[in-house]
């Protein structure tokens, strides 16, 4: 009675970084804790509740909004240093506030999970005696290979073919992180992403949306530098262990997907034989690119479904979607779980980014890779040669996958009778052991009961 009082009155305060690639498994983490007894709040930025529509209940997990001085938007005239710098002013103020105001209403914090792109959420923590836990929502790979150049470990600009780094296999530097490989882009970026890192040795605890047998070897080797825990995938329960009852959507979405229309298209296809395609809610395709990805769909014998978001939709080609009406459906948005959980998606043609890569191997979905920029070549790496779950279509010397690849891609993956079938094989396998993790008893399982421990005063607070 005493421990199940005391996880009672440990509260948890969810900070996320404004972007649906990162609120969304934020928000998965906080119903996993839910469900182990403690109370959780979400904390947004004001815009950025304006801007989502929640389309499914978080139930007793509680929203609450700060300001992070930019509540009608980024604005065009705005630099992104300026951005970042004024996030991190007005933003430590107002979480300050906010989490002041949750102890004077009677109900104060005992923990700050936050998003490490906003790495002045611990140092507000701290200040308030806080438990802090870092949230990181790219691989342990990805993030290993920051740390690695922001502690000088690895010196910009890279020297020779490859790098080395403990835990990972030999690494192709046009495999690593674009930030990284390509030396000068987006600098303010990298700048925030290395940041990521300026105050890790502060936390109590270091949280990845893994999972333990996905990354063995670097989470064994960064376990040895920080109290680092798995404990994803962070998809909805339904798609996995089925334990967290109503767990069926994220909850928040950027955009209105097109459920009905997707469903029902699919449902009268056949097993395996549609080529699903979506580069998420933030990559963009070059013109060239999508020409080529639109030539092999259309000249294909797949049925396919692909996502193309409005603001790329004038990159397709000229009747592009009259022409393969019989093969094919065009829709701005949709509900990707749902969709890589249909038995008719036997492929999925992605940008490789940390989610999507996740939410296929959870699903069991082969995959071709066309990755564009930060970390995705480097998660396209591990699915074709760590996970051998797909393949990556190679470019040529203007960085274009052709259509010829990538039709041959897709064909090996779906229809390939030795490489393919191995892949086929690598992805029910990936897709049993994420459930696994997250099921009773599960690594990620177990590591989320040593969290809710750590804020009970349990002896693994000592971790």
């Amino acid at each position: 009675m005493e421990k199940e009082e005391s996880v009672l009155h440990a509260h948890v305060l969810v900070v996320s970084f404004p972007a649906q690639g990162h609120i969304n498994p934020l928000l998965q983490f906080s119903k996993r804790l839910l469900s182990k007894g403690l109370r959780v709040t979400l904390a947004i930025t004001k815009y950025f509740a304006k801007s989502m529509t929640m389309h499914a209940p978080t139930g007793p997990i509680k929203v609450e909004t700060f300001s992070n001085g930019y509540d009608d938007g980024w604005q065009k005239e705005n630099s992104t240093e300026e951005y970042f710098e004024r996030f991190k002013m007005v933003g430590s103020q107002t979480l300050t506030e906010l989490i002041k105001k949750q102890e004077s209403s009677g109900d104060p914090i005992s923990c700050v999970v936050y998003d490490p792109f906003l790495s002045w959420a611990l140092d507000v923590a701290k200040e308030l005696n806080l438990v802090g836990a870092a949230f990181f929502t790219q691989s342990c790979t990805v993030c290993s290979i920051y740390y690695h150049v922001q502690r000088g470990l690895l010196k910009l600009p890279l020297a020779g073919t490859e790098i080395s780094i403990p835990g990972l296999p030999p690494v192709p530097i046009t495999d690593l992180p674009s930030f990284v490989s390509i030396f000068g882009s987006y600098p303010t970026i990298l700048t925030l992403l290395l940041s990521q890192f300026s105050n890790i040795d502060k936390a109590d605890l270091v949280l990845f949306n893994s999972f333990d047998k996905l990354e063995q070897e670097i989470v064994n080797s960064m376990a040895k530098i920080w109290p680092l825990k798995t404990i994803g995938p962070t998809v909805p329960s339904i798609y996995l262990d089925k334990r967290i009852e109503g767990d069926e959507d994220y909850g928040f979405n950027l955009f209105n997907p097109c459920t009905d229309t997707c469903m029902n298209w699919l449902n009268m296809k056949e097993t395996g034989s549609v080529v699903y395609i979506s580069f998420g809610s933030l990559a963009e395709l070059g013109v060239e690119q999508m020409k080529e990805l639109a030539l092999c769909l259309k000249d294909s014998n797949n049925h396919f479904l692909w996502v193309v978001r409005q603001s790329e939709k004038n990159k397709l080609p000229t009747n592009f979607v009259e022409e393969t009406l019989e093969k094919g459906l065009v829709v701005p948005w949709c509900p990707q779980l749902e969709v890589l959980s249909h038995k008719a998606v036997g492929c999925f043609v992605t940008h490789c980014g940390w989610n999507s890569t996740l939410e296929s191997l959870s699903l069991g979905v082969p995959m071709v890779g066309l990755p564009q920029w930060t970390d995705q070549p480097t998660n396209a790496k591990y699915i074709e040669d760590v996970w051998g779950m797909g393949l990556r279509a190679k470019v040529d010397e203007k960085g274009v996958a052709i259509k010829e690849e990538i039709e041959a891609c897709i064909r090996e993956v779906m229809q390939g009778a030795e490489k393919g079938k191995e892949i086929r094989n690598n992805a029910i396998k990936w897709k049993e052991l994420a459930k696994e993790a997250v099921d009773e008893g599960g690594s990620s399982d177990r590591n989320i009961e040593e969290f809710v421990a750590l804020l009970c005063g349990a002896p693994s607070r000592c971790l």
